[in-house]
């Protein structure tokens, strides 16, 4: 009677506390990332005249974003039924989607991290490639990447029954545990460890040729790419590193669940996954951060003022240069042609 009583409640009570748990959390990134990213969408296509190539970018990143958490209604179907109701095309698709949005938001974070590196760096090869026309071809070489490196999720994707209460669930199979290893270790390293090398690359070799120029405004106008980059980060480097130790057990022949340490893996995984959609909703908040005074002075058009750059660079530009120009001393000229920059500056962040 005492295992009866004990042990079966042992075993179930985390997974009691996590279903409740990732609904919460999948709940609130719905409720807060699809208004707040469809807001910053209208706002960028309905408000703006004239979209920026920094506008561009961030509507990318809200589209991006929008894709993923459209997929959370059949996620929470599934947590509050406890079964996998819409078969094997709708498992593969709906993981699919958050693998293409995943690796569509770490490289729109890396371009503009580069960017930013680029243009103080090489500041005339920044004017000139920073087009409309290249920021076409850019877009549309990462949601082609995006798309091409989230494949392996429709080949591991299946629908199967569980084997306690037979319930249907969407899990990955592997023909093998070195299938495991390599996924896993190949989505941590093309979706997350590669790109934001070159992220802290970037943006460690901008904070030198700044400090070195003593240039503290351009610096201010990279707060909120870098507030963008470390909120990714602090969501997504958790789920990597479970990738990592999962891993690490595949390698050494140890079954998925197996032990202790491999249910708490399991377990937390299921909370990073949920976590991971809040990623999808916070940047619509940092926005009305960053935003600050124009929300009572633009209203609803805080977000276009705030991406059409009212700062240090636009007003270097009326003077006839760009930012990197103004900072080597430059010659300026009197129109600076068709390249738009790609971190134009907002007065809230000057």
């Amino acid at each position: 009677m005492a295992m009866n009583t004990t042990s079966p409640a042992a075993a179930i009570s985390p997974s009691v506390f996590i279903r409740p748990l990732a609904i919460i959390l999948l709940s609130v990134a719905l409720a807060v990332g699809l208004p707040g990213n469809g807001f910053v969408v209208w706002s960028i296509l309905a408000k703006m005249r004239k979209r920026s190539v920094t506008a561009l970018l961030v509507l990318n990143l809200a589209l991006a974003d929008l894709a993923v958490l459209l997929t959370a209604p059949f996620f929470l179907s599934f947590l509050a039924r406890g079964t996998w109701v819409f078969q094997l095309i709708g498992c593969r698709l709906c993981f699919y989607i958050c693998g293409v949005s995943m690796y569509a938001s770490i490289l729109l974070i890396t371009a503009m991290s580069l960017d930013r590196s680029l243009a103080v760096a090489c500041p005339f090869l920044s004017q000139k490639l920073r087009t409309k026309a290249m920021a076409g071809r850019v877009l549309a070489g990462i949601w082609v990447a995006s798309v091409l490196l989230a494949t392996p999720v429709l080949v591991y994707r299946t629908v199967a029954l569980e084997k306690n209460n037979r319930s249907l669930v969407c899990l990955e199979k592997y023909p093998t545990e070195s299938h495991r290893a390599f996924h896993l270790l190949f989505e941590t390293i093309t979706g997350f460890l590669l790109p934001f090398l070159a992220v802290v690359a970037s943006y460690s070799d901008l904070g030198r040729r700044l400090q070195a120029r003593h240039f503290r405004r351009s610096r201010r106008t990279s707060r909120l790419v870098v507030v963008i980059i470390l909120a990714f980060a602090a969501f997504w480097l958790p789920y990597h590193v479970v990738n990592v130790a999962e891993a690490g057990r595949a390698l050494a022949g140890l079954v998925p669940g197996s032990g202790p340490a491999g249910m708490r893996l399991i377990l937390v995984r299921k909370v990073l996954i949920a976590l991971a959609f809040l990623s999808s909703s916070v940047n619509p908040v940092l926005y009305a951060c960053a935003g600050g005074s124009l929300l009572r002075s633009a209203g609803v058009g805080f977000v276009a003022k705030l991406l059409e750059g009212t700062g240090s660079e636009v007003s270097s530009a009326r003077r006839g240069g760009t930012l990197g120009q103004t900072m080597r001393g430059a010659p300026t000229f009197p129109k600076p042609g068709p390249a738009e920059n790609l971190t134009a500056s907002c007065n809230p962040l000057d």
